[in-house]
């Protein structure tokens, strides 16, 4: 899924609402929701440029070792039910 704004760009918004400036005006200037706001406070409000690299890399790495967990899973459940079978 494509977004259309980056982590840099988002943590930037972020900023410039804590500077003071109005978040309708934000919204509307840079053309989001508000909810967008609020969610993409939620997520990244605090952190900088190389904590939200950080994270992004983080969640590529979870769901890599999710991914990987399952597949083991599912040989594994492969094997007892061939194994079962034979017997």
């Amino acid at each position: 899924m494509k977004k259309r704004f980056t982590e840099e760009q988002i943590i930037g918004f972020l900023k410039q609402a804590e500077a003071g400036v109005p978040v309708k005006e934000l919204c509307r200037q840079h053309g989001f929701s508000d909810v967008s706001y609020y969610t993409w406070r939620a997520k990244f409000g605090g952190m900088s440029v190389p904590d939200a690299r950080r994270l992004r890399e983080l969640e590529a790495e979870n769901s890599r070792l999710k991914k990987l967990l399952a597949e083991s899973i599912l040989d594994a459940e492969a094997l007892k039910v061939a194994l079962g079978r034979k017997r």
